[in-house]
């Protein structure tokens, strides 16, 4: 009997070793015995994508994003490979494809390539001789065929946009925790697990440092309404829905709390206060692709001020050294680095129709004696800037401040 199609995807940990693809493997059969066509996407094993960066680093400070794609997506034509033979070795059939081979069109944008389009042919007609599909997550490949990758986490994004082309049933996400949590059970071992969340609130818990998916797939996932599974691939407990909305959202005022060590803060000192100044400091950094986060300026009473602003600490050497240059060319001070920062956020929907959410959270900061640096917010989240070393602190106090513990 036909159910239907799902796409499932195992990241890194769940295919970590020999054992856990045999474990993955289980899983993808018990499916297809059940009735389902089935699409598979996986990561590279374990930690291969940063054992591939830092041979990489060995070699070369700054190596051509080109050839670093081409180095990266080996780590899942590795796994799918392992994956199939593991199916096989069930009695089912399965194929595997890198997804170049099965059609993922990108732009040219190397290390961070968006999907274009998707050729589904292949995977169809593989499906119709009844066989399990299995995809390299997190590459595709240009209209040169040069191969790409899609970013950090970007099988994700594969499985997404594989189930929209598909029109699958259901995208399944296999990770190594049961789903998404109030905040990282690491840290703060009372979180909750979250049973239905918004693509909203699951978007900016991503973009604001929840490790569990890939912020552009929920965008994808948001835009075209694929219902999201995200649960463990070690145990058969459901995990957390991700959908348009659900019923109590409203009533909820904090959803999660997220916490992001891996950014670091630009000060530009004296910077001239005329017209025109803070456009071109931005268009500049933005020319040579370095995204900018939070951006304080404040303004002194001579007429100079000083701008802070928020980047990935990976792109530090590139943006120090770029902003040097440009505070020189406009008459500016110092600039200084700080990448002893952290960023903990809240979110919540339920934000919107509440107010001194805010004023909750900053009392919570200072009654742990934890001084705010810079703050942003958005509709349904607010974010600090802290020092890292009380980055665990303030996530376990506002854990507790808005109730979100067992």
């Amino acid at each position: 009997m036909h159910k239907g199609l799902i796409v499932q995807k195992f990241g890194g940990s769940s295919v970590a070793n020999v054992e856990r693809i045999q474990n993955a493997a289980k899983r993808v059969v018990s499916y297809k015995k059940k009735g389902y066509d089935t699409v598979v996407v996986v990561s590279a094993l374990g930690d291969t994508t940063d054992e591939l960066i830092e041979l990489a680093a060995k070699i070369t400070n700054e190596p051509s994003e080109r050839e670093m794609d081409m180095l990266l997506s080996t780590g899942e034509q590795i796994s799918v490979a392992l994956l199939a033979m593991a199916i096989h070795k069930l009695g089912c059939e399965a194929i595997s494809f890198t997804g170049a081979q099965v059609g993922i069109i990108t732009d040219t944008s190397h290390t961070r390539a968006r999907i274009l389009r998707i050729n589904t042919n292949k995977i169809k007609e593989e499906l119709g001789k009844g066989k399990i599909v299995i995809v390299a997550g997190f590459q595709g490949v240009t209209l040169d065929q040069d191969i790409t990758t899609l970013g950090r986490g970007g099988s994700d994004l594969t499985a997404v946009a594989l189930a929209k082309e598909l029109a699958a049933d259901e995208c399944e996400i296999y990770t190594d925790v049961e789903g998404i949590y109030t905040t990282d059970p690491r840290i703060e071992p009372r979180a909750r697990k979250i049973k239905e969340i918004t693509y909203d609130e699951m978007l900016e818990m991503a973009s604001l440092g929840a490790q569990v998916m890939q912020a552009r797939s929920i965008e994808v996932a948001k835009k075209f309404n694929v219902p999201i599974h995200v649960r463990s691939s070690f145990s058969d407990n459901s995990g957390t829905m991700i959908i348009k909305e659900a019923k109590k959202m409203e009533d909820v005022l904090v959803n999660g709390i997220t916490l992001n060590k891996t950014e670091a803060k630009i000060t530009i000192c004296t910077v001239p206060d005329r017209p025109g100044i803070a456009a071109k400091i931005f268009t500049d950094l933005a020319s040579a692709g370095i995204s900018v986060d939070m951006i304080v300026q404040n303004v002194g009473h001579l007429r100079q001020t000083d701008i802070s602003f928020t980047i990935n600490k990976g792109e530090s050497a590139k943006t120090i050294k770029l902003t040097r240059a440009l505070a020189k060319a406009i008459g500016a001070g110092d600039v200084l680095l700080d990448d002893d920062i952290a960023r903990v956020s809240i979110v919540g929907v339920g934000m919107k129709s509440h107010p001194g959410v805010a004023a909750k959270m900053f009392g919570a900061l200072a009654k742990n004696k934890i001084n705010i640096e810079m703050i942003s917010t958005s509709d349904i989240s607010i974010s600090c800037i802290i020092q890292k070393k009380f980055a665990e602190t303030a996530v376990k106090a506002l854990h507790e401040k808005f109730g979100l513990g067992k």
